[in-house]
């Protein structure tokens, strides 16, 4: 028995690392063919300064970061004790920090929509 629970906890640890380490592959990708006008280009960076405003005020991404990494560290520690537990934060920061990735960018293309909406012009 004592040995199967140590051969999953390598097998799971080796996965979390596999993960880990292909999750700057599978990002979410620059959109470098699209080219905006000037009024497109102003909504934009009027949403991002928005959306980077309201995420420096409330420390957003040290939250989401934070706590993905402490949720792999306990998941990490009870799969696979003290070494499990290192692999499990560094999976969860890697994860969460992609999470705030992608929430900043539909973040701020609803913001930008909404800008383009509701300009007189």
């Amino acid at each position: 028995m004592q040995k199967n629970v140590t051969n999953f906890s390598r097998f799971s640890s080796a996965l979390i690392l596999a993960g880990l380490l292909s999750t700057p592959f599978t990002a979410v990708s620059q959109d470098s063919s699209r080219d905006r006008t000037y009024e497109e280009q102003q909504a934009h960076d009027r949403a991002k300064a928005a959306q980077d405003a309201k995420d420096k005020r409330h420390h957003t991404t040290a939250k989401i970061v934070g706590g993905s990494a402490a949720g792999g560290a306990v998941l990490g520690g009870v799969m696979g004790g003290g070494k499990g537990a290192v692999l499990g934060a560094g999976a969860g920061a890697g994860g969460g920090y992609i999470a705030d990735k992608i929430r900043k960018k539909k973040g701020t293309e609803k913001r930008e929509k909404e800008y383009k909406q509701t300009d007189p012009r």
